[in-house]
C-alpha cells in the first residue's frame, strides 16, 4: 500500500501528464446561475471600519433563539460579490482545468448578467432565464444559504428550447465527454425537463458512452415523492452514460433516509462508505461520491475508496467548495483515474479554493500535492 506522500506524488504526476488531454476534452453543464453575496455576521463592532466576526451557526443560533417574543438587529456585512450556483462554479473550475466549457443556464435575460462576464471569456455560456441570488452567510462550522429563486421558475425545456434551441442541445451533449445536471433542488422542473432529455435526446447520441454527474444541492426541502422521481430518471441515465452521483454528508444522510427508509445517519468514514456503498447498489449508477469536509469517498462496482482532505479550520471561503470538490473528482475520473486517485483531485481542488477564493490550474493543484497542508 502506497504511502500518502507517495500517493500525492503519483497523482501529481498523472495530472502534470493530462494537461494537454484536458484541452481536448468538452464540457457540457448546466442548468442554475446565481449571483452570490459572501457575507459575514457582526458579533461585536468595534468602530465604523472593523468588526468582530459571529464564528459560528451555533452562536447565531442562540442570539436568534434569545430574541424570541421581543426583538434583535443582525448585522450583515458583504464580503465579496460572485458568480454563483453549483453550474456556474463547477464549470469555471473545469474550465480552470484547461478544458473546453460549454454552459447553459440562467445568467440573464436577454442579457448575461455582468457578474459572468469573467466566466464568459473561459466558457462558452448561454443564458434562458434571470440569475437567482443567494446571500451566503458563512461561519467557520458551515454557512447559511439564504436564496431568493423567483427567477429559476423560467428554467425550463419549453424556455431551452426557445432561447438556446433542442437541436443545439443535442448537439453540445453529442460534442461533449463529460455533461453535468446540477442544482436539482432549487429548479423545480428540473424532473420534467430531465424527463424530456432521456426521451428526446439520448437516444440520438452515438459513439462512446461519456460521463454524466448529478448534484442533488441539499434536497431536504423538496418532497419525498420529487426526491424518489429524481432518483429513479437518474437510474434511467445510466443506460445511455456513467453516471455519477454527488452528495455531501448532509445529502447522503437525506437519501438514505428516502431511499433506503434509514432512519440514522452514519457519521463515521466507515458508517458513510456502508451508507454509499447501499445508495448505489440500490441506484445501479456508475459511482456515487461524497465528501464530508474533512474527507471525501467514492463507491462504484466493487471499487471504493476514502480520501483526507487538506482540511482548514479556518478558510478564506466555503461557499462554492464542495462544487470544486465535483469539478476536481470528476476530471480525475475523465482522465481515467480510479476512485483513490479522483478523490484526491477532488480534495486538493476543494483544499485550494478556500484557501485562495480562486479555482486552481492543473499546475495549482501538483503545487499543492507537492506541498500538502500540515495540520
Amino acid at each position: 500500500m502506497l504511502q500518502p506522500e507517495e500517493f500525492r506524488e503519483q497523482t501529481a504526476a498523472r495530472l502534470e501528464a493530462g494537461i494537454e488531454r484536458a484541452s481536448r476534452m468538452r464540457a457540457f453543464v448546466g442548468l442554475d446561475g446565481f449571483v452570490d453575496e459572501i457575507i459575514h455576521v457582526v458579533d461585536k463592532r468595534d468602530n465604523a471600519e472593523t468588526f468582530q466576526r459571529l464564528p459560528t451557526i451555533s452562536k447565531l443560533a442562540e442570539r436568534l433563539g434569545g430574541a424570541a417574543g421581543k426583538s434583535t438587529n443582525i448585522e450583515l456585512v458583504n464580503q465579496r460579490t460572485k458568480l454563483g450556483g453549483n453550474g456556474p462554479i463547477m464549470a469555471n473550475a473545469l474550465a480552470s482545468f484547461g478544458m473546453k466549457v460549454c454552459y447553459l443556464g440562467n445568467l440573464g435575460y436577454p442579457n448575461l448578467h455582468p457578474i459572468f462576464s469573467d466566466f464568459a471569456k473561459c466558457a462558452e455560456v448561454y443564458t434562458v432565464a434571470e440569475p437567482g441570488y443567494t446571500d451566503a452567510l458563512e461561519f467557520e462550522d458551515g454557512k447559511i444559504m439564504c436564496g431568493k429563486h423567483q427567477a429559476l421558475r423560467d428554467v425550463h425545456w419549453e424556455n431551452i428550447k426557445e432561447r438556446f434551441g433542442a437541436d443545439k442541445f443535442t448537439a453540445r451533449m453529442q460534442s461533449s465527454q463529460f455533461v453535468g445536471f446540477v442544482n436539482w433542488t432549487m429548479l423545480a422542473r428540473m424532473n420534467e425537463t430531465w424527463s424530456i432529455i432521456l426521451k428526446e435526446v439520448c437516444s440520438k447520441l452515438s459513439g462512446p458512452r461519456r460521463k454524466l454527474f448529478f448534484d442533488l444541492a441539499d434536497p431536504e426541502k423538496r418532497t419525498s415523492e420529487d426526491i424518489l422521481k429524481a432518483l429513479s430518471l437518474i437510474t434511467e441515465f445510466e443506460k445511455y452514460f456513467d453516471v455519477i452521483l454527488g452528495l455531501n454528508e448532509k445529502e447522503a444522510g437525506e437519501i438514505g433516509s428516502h431511499l433506503l427508509g434509514l432512519s440514522k445517519s452514519e457519521h463515521s468514514p466507515e458508517g458513510l462508505l456502508k451508507l454509499t456503498t447501499k445508495i448505489r447498489d440500490r441506484l445501479g449508477v456508475n459511482t456515487v461520491v461524497v465528501h464530508p469536509v474533512s474527507y471525501a469517498l467514492a463507491v462504484s462496482a466493487g471499487h471504493s475508496a476514502i480520501v483526507e482532505g487538506p482540511f482548514t479550520p479556518k478558510p478564506l471561503i466555503t461557499t462554492g467548495a464542495g462544487d470544486h470538490f465535483n469539478a476536481g473528482f470528476c476530471f480525475g475520473k475523465l482522465l481515467g483515474f480510479d476512485n483513490a486517485k479522483a478523490v484526491l483531485t477532488g480534495v486538493a481542488t476543494s483544499g485550494f479554493y478556500v484557501r485562495t477564493a480562486k479555482s486552481p490550474s492543473v499546475s495549482d493543484l501538483v503545487g499543492l500535492l507537492g506541498n500538502w497542508p500540515v495540520k
